[in-house]
């Protein structure tokens, strides 16, 4: 890199800093970023500057380090992409027009090149590196909303509930089929309740699937149950001519908890009642 941009940097990096934070807040960046505080605001951007800065060494396996826990961070503050894209053009900017005042075109032209050749590689490896932890950081979130969108909670020896809530699509069917099946397994459930107290909508689709997870539950040897049947999702039901008479129907989850305990030859009792 060359010499009299490393020494331009190191004896105006509070002001280059300054001059930075200024212009990002003029296009509009921070505006992006208001979840946040204005300690936390700065003492982030100070942080990317100061990569920046730091970088004027070229140790480019130094800079990816510092570059992914820094990725990491601003990922988890949500901050978007541009902001590191146009804090990097915006500091060559600042750079640049300060050292160029004054000199004549050829040594214009050959300082664009010297900024061309370390900002590229740099600006490069942000992109790199932020869009890298963004997609594992979206990854990890999908496999948890998958694992949380059908849970099989276990609420009494060998009787486990399903809450759905939302609308249920073939995916996301496909994924309470796989949670049932391995959660009967895993907790040696006898009966399983289904609640769709929070299923807005039960069309043939919907019914079908749990028709589909019904006999899948029948076959592992235990007893579904289908509970959370509201009036307007009964009335549906009847409408569309839906066959459920191999399902067990409830119109509660206590009702339903009631039935299952007959079922494991067990019952709800008041404490007085008790001898």
């Amino acid at each position: 890199m060359n010499s009299k941009i490393i020494s331009f940097i190191e004896d105006n990096r509070d002001a280059i800093f300054d001059q930075w934070i200024t212009g990002m807040d003029e296009i509009g960046e921070k505006k992006e970023l208001k979840a946040i505080s204005e300690k936390v605001y700065l003492s982030t951007s100070r942080e990317y500057i100061n990569l920046l800065l730091n970088n004027i060494s070229n140790d480019n396996e130094d800079l990816s380090e510092k570059l992914t826990e820094f990725a990491e961070k601003i990922v988890r503050f949500g901050w978007p992409l541009i902001y590191v894209t146009e804090g990097l053009t915006l500091f060559g900017k600042i750079v640049f027009e300060q050292m160029v005042e004054g000199q004549n075109d050829s040594d214009k032209v050959a300082l664009m090149y010297d900024f061309d050749q370390w900002l590229r590689p740099v600006h490069n490896e942000i992109v790199k590196t932020y869009t890298g932890t963004w997609e594992h950081t979206v990854s990890m979130q999908k496999i948890a909303l998958q694992e949380l969108a059908a849970p099989l909670i276990p609420v009494f020896e060998n009787i486990s509930v399903m809450p759905l809530v939302g609308t249920i699509d073939t995916e996301r069917a496909r994924q309470i089929m796989e949670n049932l099946l391995q959660g009967v397994v895993k907790h040696r459930a006898e009966v399983v309740l289904i609640d769709i107290t929070g299923v807005p909508v039960v069309d043939t689709m919907v019914a079908h699937h749990i028709i589909q997870a019904s006999e899948a539950v029948r076959l592992v040897g235990a007893t579904c149950l289908l509970v959370g049947i509201r009036p307007e999702i009964a009335q549906t039901i009847v409408n569309l001519g839906i066959n459920l008479d191999q399902v067990i129907t409830k119109n509660s989850l206590a009702k339903g908890i009631e039935t299952a305990l007959e079922l494991t030859n067990r019952k709800i009792v008041n404490a007085g009642d008790q001898e």
